[in-house]
């Protein structure tokens, strides 16, 4: 039985429908992100789940109750927001203990549990601050404690990294990994980055125009993705169009290139991905299929060099490593570029 289960949930805002027959079911202790790019519905569907938008249509469930009807406060449900949302005048002590003071806890408990909050938090000296002492990073930490100090069914999290540079992003996000795990607490997790979608999660929900593209693995979502959305949402990837030859074999024609997929087509054309990193330079042993262009462009990267080669219209980029001794093809060169057909994906729209 599934701890939290969406079925058909919908959302309209006047006449315009911002989330459409979205599904997911979420297992006790499991990380799942909401991925997709701005205006796609993934908040919106949080703060449903939170309930701080009533749903159009669908159900919520936390261990078959149904929350629709329940208030916020009355979900048992922890939700830390992208800015914060800290209390200005309390202080870090004061706001993690907050969801505990409003449901009428004992004070020393209080005292015990947030003690135990910013020791798992790594602030145990900052309880007498007040928010403005803090880092955004510190700040997002008490976010987090006070978020989890109720002992929440589910833990929320809309984007709360996105305020934060880069080499912090890193480390907070690792942190909350290891909170999660360490409390074996539900969480979703809201964010438009991929990076840290395919490092935090166990699953990936990837959204686009208020419907769940595809659901599956960080593997599954990179390796394997459903839709050209998908595809190109995530990662980088290079699409071709494939005249089929042989629908029953998956033969295809790629420029001037025979290719055999190994499995059965639809007739016509097809739109074939494939990831930069499954493309080599040169004639390569276990990538049958090669594909003759020129080079039109050479970027440097440090320890890799990205190339990408015209083959007739179609640009394919790809990586090779950094070589001291071997400079790499210049613009304008002919190179050969190999690849394995079965790394080829076959996109739907």
């Amino acid at each position: 039985m599934s701890f939290l289960k969406i079925a058909h949930l919908e959302k309209f805002f006047g006449p315009m429908q911002v989330v459409k027959d979205f599904n997911l079911t979420v297992e006790q202790g499991e990380f799942v992100s909401l991925l997709g790019p701005s205006g796609c519905g993934k908040t919106t569907v949080l703060r449903m789940v939170a309930g701080f938008e009533a749903p159009t249509s669908g159900v919520i469930t936390i261990e078959d109750q149904d929350l629709v009807r329940l208030k916020p406060n009355q979900r048992n449900i922890g939700m830390v927001f992208q800015a914060y949302a800290l209390f200005p005048n309390l202080t870090v002590a004061q706001n993690v203990g907050f969801g505990l003071r409003v449901k009428g806890m004992a004070r020393a408990k209080i005292g015990d549990r947030v003690t135990e909050m910013l020791e798992l938090i790594g602030l145990p000296d900052l309880a007498s601050r007040y928010p403005y002492q803090l880092s955004g990073g510190q700040q997002q930490r008490v976010a987090l404690a006070r978020a989890l100090a109720v002992r929440p069914h589910v833990l929320l999290l809309d984007e709360p990294l996105s305020a934060l540079d880069a080499k912090i992003r890193v480390s907070l996000r690792n942190e909350i990994r290891l909170i999660q795990k360490k409390l074996g607490i539900t969480t979703i997790f809201v964010t438009h980055d991929q990076e840290e979608a395919l490092s935090m999660s166990d699953r990936v929900v990837v959204m686009h125009r208020g419907i769940a593209d595809q659901v599956g693995t960080p593997f599954e979502i990179y390796n394997k993705p459903a839709t050209k959305f998908v595809a190109n949402f995530v990662g980088t990837l290079n699409t071709l169009t494939a005249e089929v030859t042989n629908p029953a074999s998956g033969k295809v024609r790629i420029g001037k290139t025979e290719a055999t997929l190994g499995r059965p087509l639809p007739a016509g054309k097809v739109t074939l991905a494939v990831r930069p990193e499954m493309v080599s330079l040169g004639v390569t042993p276990g990538r049958e299929t090669v594909l003759r262009g020129r080079v039109v462009e050479v970027d440097f990267l440090g320890s890799v060099i990205r190339l990408r080669g015209d083959i007739g219209g179609a640009v394919l980029a790809f990586d090779t490593f950094n070589n001291s001794s071997t400079p790499p093809p210049s613009v304008g060169d002919t190179v050969d570029m190999a690849l394995n057909a079965a790394d080829l994906l076959v996109l739907a729209d």
